[in-house]
């Protein structure tokens, strides 16, 4: 199943309701998101710097990772970064396709 990155911004509204809530009642609330997808929760950490959150998840496909983002975002209580991850083997895979490209002005 394909893995995807979430990074978090906490908006304010998102800040007033972890502090309400809890840390351990949001990650319930995305589990079940991401349940609710077939998807599954990998990690999920609270940081320090430009993210406020580092998600990872396993979800069926782009449409599910899109529809997540999409949603959870749409609440106003935050605002999510969305990374598709690869394994080695598909950047083998992605290696040996042939490409017809020119770099500017060769």
């Amino acid at each position: 199943m394909p893995k995807y990155l979430f990074r978090v911004k906490l908006a304010s509204e998102g800040l007033k309701g972890l502090l309400k809530e809890g840390a351990a009642a949001r990650r319930e609330v995305v589990e079940r998101m991401v349940q609710s997808l077939d998807g599954r929760v990998e990690s999920m950490y609270w940081a320090f710097g430009d993210d406020d959150v580092i998600l990872t998840v396993e979800l069926p496909g782009n449409t599910s990772a899109a529809a997540m983002g999409l949603v959870a975002s749409a609440s106003g209580g935050i605002r999510t970064n969305t990374v598709v991850l690869l394994t080695a083997e598909e950047i083998d895979e992605a290696v040996r396709q042939k490409v017809e490209y020119r770099a500017p002005g060769a």
